[in-house]
C-alpha cells in the first residue's frame, strides 16, 4: 500500500481508540482534527480515508464510498439540545433564541433541522466551545456532541431534547452519527483492504483496551478517565466493526428524512 495514504480521524476517543493501532502503520499518515474540519476537507477530498459526519458523507456519497467498519451507530448516544438551567422559558428560547451547533456538516445539525425545521437562527462553532458559548450567553441553547452529555448537567445545563430518543421514537432504528469513508477512486480492492485493517485495529482495542490508553489520552478534550471509559462504550460497538443490515437501514432513513425535507 503507499506510503501517502493519508487518513483523517477526530481527537475523540472513539475514534483515537478505532485508529491507535492502525496510526503505528507506516503506510498511513494520520490527520488528528474536529470533524467539522474534515468534513470540509472531504469536500475538497484531501484525505484518502476520512472520519465523516453522515450528514457531510450524504453529500458526497459519489465521491467518497462508505466503509462497513469504523462508523459511529448505537442507541442512546445522540446529540443533546440543552440550555442554561435557569433559563426562564426555554422552549421560547430555543424558537427565537441563536442555537449553536458544532458544525454545519455535523449529524447534530442534520437531527436538529430535522426535529425542529423552525429553528433558523443557528450559529456554527466547533462542538468544544458550545457550552462555554451557552454559559455566556453568547447562544441561548446549543447542540453538544462527543464528551458534553457526560459533564453537561455538573456544568448546570438543562436538556432540552434527546437527539438521539428523538430519532429512536420517530424510526425505531439505531442512529447514524459517524462513518468512515473512502475516496472512491481508490478502487474497490484497495477499499476493502483498508476497511479490513480497520476492522483489525478495533478489533485489537476490544481485545486489549489498555493498550490503547495513553494514545486516547494524549489527544482526549476530558481527560477524566470514567469520562473517557463512558465515551468509548457509548460509541464503539458491534456497529464499529461491522455496519450490518440494520445499520445500512438507519443510513438510508437518515438519507430519505434529509432528502424529504430539502436537506440534502
Amino acid at each position: 500500500m503507499d506510503s501517502s495514504l493519508n487518513i483523517g480521524y477526530s481527537t475523540c476517543p472513539n475514534d483515537t481508540f478505532i485508529f491507535c493501532h492502525l496510526a503505528q502503520k507506516t503506510e498511513f499518515c494520520a490527520h488528528l482534527q474536529d470533524v467539522e474540519t474534515l468534513n470540509r476537507w472531504a469536500f475538497e477530498e484531501r484525505l484518502d480515508v476520512t472520519k465523516l459526519s453522515f450528514h457531510a458523507w450524504l453529500k458526497l456519497r459519489d465521491r467518497y464510498t462508505l466503509l462497513n467498519a469504523g462508523s459511529a451507530l448505537g442507541r442512546g448516544c445522540g446529540p443533546l439540545v440543552i440550555v442554561r438551567r435557569d433559563a426562564a422559558d426555554a422552549e421560547q428560547m430555543l424558537a427565537d433564541g441563536t442555537v449553536a451547533v458544532p458544525g454545519e456538516y455535523t449529524t447534530a445539525h442534520l437531527l436538529l433541522r430535522l426535529w425542529r425545521p423552525d429553528i433558523q437562527n443557528r450559529i456554527f462553532m466547533p462542538f468544544d466551545r458550545i457550552m462555554d458559548a451557552v454559559e455566556s450567553g453568547e447562544a441561548d441553547a446549543g447542540v453538544i456532541i462527543h464528551e458534553g452529555r457526560f459533564v453537561y448537567e455538573e456544568r448546570g445545563f438543562l436538556c432540552m431534547q434527546d437527539l438521539g430518543a428523538w430519532w429512536e421514537d420517530t424510526t425505531g432504528l439505531p442512529i447514524p452519527l459517524g462513518c468512515i469513508a473512502a475516496r472512491a477512486s481508490l478502487g474497490r480492492t484497495r477499499i476493502a483492504e483498508i476497511e479490513q485493517q480497520i476492522r483489525t485495529s478495533v478489533q485489537t482495542a476490544f481485545d486489549d483496551p489498555e493498550s490503547t490508553r495513553d494514545y486516547v489520552k494524549r489527544y482526549a478534550q476530558e481527560l477524566d478517565d470514567a469520562v473517557i471509559r463512558e465515551h468509548i462504550q457509548t460509541y464503539v460497538n458491534h456497529y464499529t466493526l461491522e455496519l450490518g443490515d440494520d445499520g445500512r437501514t438507519a443510513v438510508e432513513k437518515l438519507a430519505e428524512m434529509a432528502e424529504s425535507a430539502g436537506v440534502i
